[in-house]
């Protein structure tokens, strides 16, 4: 697939500066002499080194060779250090730092079958993120259009899940172009065919509200089987509001199905 192609739509990035020199001051190499390891190391070496300390929990020497890394244009190290931004974890909490660093790696680009893909795309879906709530106190405003575009290149180019799910969300909503149910459904069944517990859940919600009512109890309950805790709330909510206004015989049907669909998310 041409690089052109594979970038469909451009990351608005609104005159930030992202160059990650910018707001990265150069410090003291912290790294252990008997590692073997300097500012001066390959990027993949530089990266692994990074890894390491992260796991054992140094995380200012990841922090340091992750930018080094970053410097010398390693796309996972760039990726690593976002996410440390994001969560604030091992660096001050710095959501538009991190905004810039996803900024770049989309804006790289990524070659067909590259070992930077996952990295890419998982920045796709940071950026989407971002551009659907803001960044408080900074350029970075509520731009859904952009957001729902990012999620559809993600969704339709590499087929992650998350992207699908959040596409099919934005899409019933509204938000960044016009209600569509029936794409909705198409991403979301993609989704939950890849074991996407919120997929699944707001996919049976769609299918209980045409009248679906049996298929739809159905995976809205399995949904709750596996979903990861920032789900769980939200899809027991909506499995138990359906389940209050069913029929008992469309509960026992619901039941029995969901038993299917647990061990055939195809179903």
């Amino acid at each position: 697939m041409p690089r052109s192609e594979l970038m469909p739509m451009k990351v608005l990035v609104m005159g930030l500066c992202l160059s990650l020199s910018c707001g990265m001051a150069s410090t003291a190499l912290a790294f252990d002499p008997d590692a073997g390891i300097t500012k001066e190391s390959g990027p993949f070496d530089l990266f692994k080194f990074g890894f390491f300390s992260y796991k054992e929990g140094r995380k200012g020497d990841a922090v340091e060779a992750y930018r080094y890394a970053a410097e010398k244009g390693h796309t996972g190290s760039r990726w690593a250090l976002a996410n440390m931004y994001a969560d604030g974890d091992g660096v001050p909490e710095n959501d538009l730092e991190a905004f810039k660093i996803y900024s770049e790696i989309a804006r790289a680009g990524v070659e067909p079958g590259s070992e930077d893909t996952g990295y890419f795309a998982s920045a796709l879906i940071s950026l989407a993120s971002y551009y659907r709530r803001g960044i408080p106190d900074s350029p970075v405003r509520i731009d859904l259009t952009q957001a729902r575009q990012l999620y559809f290149q993600a969704a339709s180019t590499f087929g992650i899940p998350e992207a699908q799910f959040q596409l099919g969300r934005m899409m019933l909503r509204g938000e960044g172009g016009n209600v569509s149910v029936h794409q909705a459904k198409k991403w979301l069944n993609r989704a939950r065919n890849k074991g996407h517990a919120g997929a699944m859940g707001l996919f049976g919600n769609i299918l209980f509200q045409e009248g679906d009512t049996a298929r739809g109890l159905a995976f809205m309950t399995a949904a709750l089987d596996h979903c990861p805790p920032k789900d769980c709330g939200w899809l027991q909510a909506t499995q138990e509001e359906a389940f209050s206004v069913a029929t008992e015989e469309d509960r026992r049907k619901g039941v029995a199905l969901a038993q299917s669909i647990r061990f055939n998310p195809n179903e």
